[in-house]
């Protein structure tokens, strides 16, 4: 009984991460009919984020915190926001998101740098079949794009990384670092937000829904998931954001997608889907065994 509330747990884990990642894929969607700068939009949708945020905490009573490790994570989390707004006006926002998507890679990376941990062969092949998805995805529309859009990109790739790892960082407090990583995303884009004139109905209520869901909620999911989901595992789930993306955009909007990027989009629900059931199954024959996972 036991074991199978432990494997439960985990199940309720793996669910939050993706139910994050698919909150994070409407970015796209709103950002559309906000006719805002990048930071501006960046900087609106953080104010009603803490609101969330701050929302969750004082329901779960739980005390705000601030030290080394989480100012650290709070940075991986603004830099994500503001990196990611800033690439995509520099960039083609699919150069933009294929580049994020770097971060499984430098999850595994950083993982293997600081905390010594030896990547697995099925960690290393699902990083590379989802990247090979998200590539087929993007091929027929990636371009050279600006040189310094593409560098902040990979650089958003980096912070989504340190996100991932929150929960791994020492006297760490995840949501305590979302907290703080918003508030800063505030500040750097709130000069431009000051500066903006057309607040239109429309603009507003995306920017409503960007900050309460795709930021908020998203975040607080994100670090429910990451108590039980490990670092690597949450950011080969992730990968269906990049995917999600562009598929909203395109049954909203009616921009078309290509053969090839169907596949893609197999590719890398395929793979996370994969990568979770053969996980699944060997953590299960970890516990009857009596081994530690």
């Amino acid at each position: 009984m036991q074991r199978q509330g432990i494997l439960t747990e985990r199940q309720r884990g793996t669910l939050f991460v993706f139910l994050a990642a698919v909150l994070y894929s409407i970015g796209g969607l709103c950002i559309k009919v906000i006719p805002w700068n990048a930071l501006s939009i960046n900087s609106a949708r953080n104010i009603v984020s803490l609101v969330v945020v701050g929302g969750y905490l004082a329901l779960a009573r739980h005390r705000l915190r601030l030290n080394r490790w989480i100012f650290l994570g709070a940075i991986s989390v603004c830099g994500t926001n503001v990196l990611f707004s800033m690439a995509n006006k520099l960039t083609t926002a699919a150069n933009t998101i294929v580049l994020q998507f770097t971060a499984p890679i430098f999850v595994v990376l950083l993982s293997a740098l600081f905390w010594k941990r030896r990547p697995q062969r099925l960690d290393m092949g699902a990083c590379a079949l989802v990247m090979l998805g998200v590539l087929c995805f993007f091929v027929d529309s990636l371009e050279m794009g600006g040189m310094l859009g593409n560098a902040l990109a990979l650089l958003s790739g980096l912070s989504y990384a340190g996100v991932f790892l929150l929960e791994d960082l020492p006297d760490a407090d995840p949501i305590s670092s979302v907290f703080w990583g918003d508030a800063l995303s505030v500040v750097i884009g709130f000069p431009f937000l000051l500066q903006e004139t057309e607040f239109t109905a429309a603009a507003v209520i995306s920017v409503v829904i960007l900050g309460a869901f795709q930021v908020g909620l998203a975040y607080v999911l994100m670090c429910i998931g990451l108590r039980t989901t490990p670092a690597v595992t949450a950011s080969l789930i992730s990968g269906i954001e990049p995917v999600l993306n562009p598929i909203l955009v395109a049954v909203f909007y009616g921009e078309e997608i290509g053969r090839l990027a169907l596949a893609g989009a197999a590719i890398v629900v395929a793979s996370v889907v994969g990568y979770n059931v053969i996980r699944g199954r060997r953590a299960a024959a970890a516990e009857q065994g009596g081994r530690p996972i």
